[in-house]
């Protein structure tokens, strides 16, 4: 079955105790955490003190997404703060093994992200270290971008990529994903879907995320 990680970016940022509980509720299975710093991307948004309080209200599974630059300064931080994955960009880091390594060492799961023009062979040397793989399909920065149209291909590719190289590495796509195209993304091989205004600012929360649960990858 299909994995739904509501992002919190498209979260009411006055009230988020109350809209964890709600996704939370509604059968999320992951809380996607968007780090963002003002210079590897534009926007900004929270750090690790948020990431801290946020883990008091609730027991759910925290994917914290890095977008920013120098992350090996910051992993001890959000570990402690209660992260249990945590994705870095391999555009913003120059020794992407160390990193992944020092996320791993502090006894959480590591992944990378990849923007949308950074090409697949970048994985070439880390593939055995990787417990998840992020593909973004909007540029990042900002929620309620339009998915990019070129990104089913590449989502394809990298499917076909881990298969050649004897890998079940779980595929998460991010960015402009909702009821109206989710089924092509997960048939694209995508198993790990983060959505933040298509599930924040619907009229059902609950039934958005499980109708997003019951994507078919087969249609």
């Amino acid at each position: 079955m299909i994995k739904i990680a509501p992002s919190i970016l498209s979260a009411n940022f006055a009230n988020l105790a109350s809209d964890i509980k709600i996704v939370e509720e509604a059968g999320a299975d992951m809380l996607h955490i968007d780090v963002m710093d003002g210079h590897f991307v534009p926007n900004i948004t929270i750090g690790a003190p948020v990431v801290k309080s946020l883990r008091k209200v609730t027991d759910m599974f925290f994917d914290v997404h890095l977008m920013i630059e120098n992350p090996e300064k910051h992993i001890k931080d959000f570990v402690d703060a209660g992260a249990n994955l945590i994705t870095v960009h391999i555009e913003a880091t120059k020794h992407a093994h160390r990193l992944i390594q020092m996320i791993k060492q502090a006894g959480v799961k590591a992944s990378v992200a990849l923007n949308p023009a950074t090409p697949i062979n970048v994985l070439d040397y880390i593939l055995d270290d990787l417990d998840m793989i992020l593909v973004m399909s909007v540029n990042p920065g900002f929620g309620g971008q339009t998915f990019i149209p070129a990104i089913f291909d590449k989502i394809t590719r990298l499917k076909e990529y881990l298969r050649d190289h004897g890998k079940s590495i779980p595929i998460q796509v991010d960015g402009g994903i909702g009821l109206n195209n989710i089924d092509k993304v997960c048939k694209c091989g995508a198993e790990i879907i983060v959505s933040g205004t298509a599930i924040f600012n619907s009229d059902n929360i609950k039934e958005t995320i499980r109708i997003m649960k019951k994507a078919d990858g087969n249609k």
